[in-house]
């Protein structure tokens, strides 16, 4: 296993450095320009789940999330914005932990960097938003970001350490 990540290291670097470039195209994209509610409207138009989804309400960022509040579509891709939000730094914290990892020789200096750096990025990125008009930078999305990294990083980190004993 060793071998294949000394190997492939630099691929996952370079799978992160795109993450991170993709994440920085999209934040400085206008709500307008990157919004799906047209797209859900379409292939949605039945509101699959509509009465279970009914029942969920609650705040993120001193803001009502419920179907109430935003309607369907909206509610819809508030779960979607999240999710990619959640899954993009998941996958970014998990490259870099896979990068560095056979660089830094030391699992828990992988993970401390590796965590780091994602959540920087994070919280750049929402400085990133804030520049941008029409877009709302939210700590509570930095977090969001950071479990999402941490969540890979330590995933892979525990399955590696499993692996060695």
């Amino acid at each position: 296993m060793r071998k294949y990540l000394k190997i492939n290291a630099d691929t996952f670097l370079l799978l992160a450095f795109l993450i991170m470039l993709v994440l920085f195209i999209s934040s400085a994209m206008t709500y307008q320009q990157q919004t799906t509610v047209p797209f859900l409207e379409k292939y949605l138009a039945g509101k699959p789940f509509n009465h279970f989804l009914n029942g969920f309400s609650f705040t993120y960022a001193t803001e009502q999330v419920s179907i109430a509040k935003l309607g369907y579509f909206k509610f819809v891709e508030f779960f979607i914005r999240k999710a990619a939000h959640f899954t993009s730094y998941l996958f970014l914290g998990t490259f870099l932990y896979i990068g560095l990892k056979p660089r830094l020789n030391s699992l828990a200096l992988s993970i401390f960097i590796s965590a780091l750096t994602a959540i920087g990025y994070a919280a750049f990125d929402e400085f990133h938003q804030m520049l941008t008009g029409g877009r709302t930078p939210l700590f509570q999305d930095v977090a969001l970001d950071g479990c999402g990294a941490l969540v890979g990083i330590l995933v892979l980190g525990i399955y590696w350490a499993q692996r060695q004993k």
